[in-house]
């Protein structure tokens, strides 16, 4: 018996620290993006572990780790989906996060002109300043480009010199609670799942 809780203690360990990796590494890296911030390349290649690779790998491990069972029979736990789902929605709204931090610690406001105006899927608003500057990225619908905003509106915006965060019109609300609940859904429920993968995997060959 002591042997079972050791075992299972071992697998919750395991899994908790795969599931803290993935998640966090999600959440830090499509974060740390807009606030270092880093280069362009290193962005790119941060954003795909946040969105793809470490969401995989959050659910894909646990089902390679299975040693007894034949690889044409293993399966994946349904609680697995949630670390896939969860993983994808905090490297792409960790970025948003990342990019408020960003403006609150070098943001500049300034008064800005509409350049143009897209409408064609999400609104995007190109800015420049009323002395000239071009502001990048452009301004996108949720943090100010409304279906109202035309062509040669002057707009109060605060902007990132470094061009890398998105700008804001102050008004963009805290998406903590939602990363928070996404990343504890992520960790609770990948460590469920690697806790029952192994016990699977241990109960196949009757050991």
């Amino acid at each position: 018996m002591s042997g079972d809780g050791t075992r299972i203690g071992s697998d919750l360990v395991r899994w908790l620290v795969l599931s803290l990796l993935c998640a966090g590494g999600s959440l830090g890296l499509s974060w740390l993006g807009p606030v270092v911030p880093l280069p362009t390349v290193v962005r790119g290649v941060g954003g795909l572990f946040a969105i793809l690779i470490l969401p995989l790998a959050s659910s894909l491990v646990p089902v390679l780790f299975l040693r007894r069972v034949p690889r044409k029979k293993r399966k994946m736990a349904w609680q697995l989906i949630v670390p896939v789902i969860a993983g994808v929605a905090l490297g792409v709204f960790g970025s948003g996060a990342g990019d408020a931090t960003a403006l609150a610690d070098r943001g500049v406001w300034a008064d800005a002109v509409v350049v143009s105006a897209d409408y064609s899927s999400t609104n995007h608003c190109d800015l420049r300043t009323v002395d000239g500057r071009d502001i990048s990225p452009s301004l996108s619908e949720s943090d100010g480009c409304q279906d109202t905003t035309s062509k040669g509106d002057e707009l109060r915006v605060r902007y990132d010199p470094e061009g890398v965060a998105s700008p804001d019109d102050g008004h963009t609300s805290s998406d903590g609670v939602f990363l928070a609940t996404l990343f504890g859904a992520a960790v609770v429920m990948g460590t469920w799942g690697g806790v029952r993968q192994s016990r699977w995997d241990r109960s196949y060959d009757g050991a």
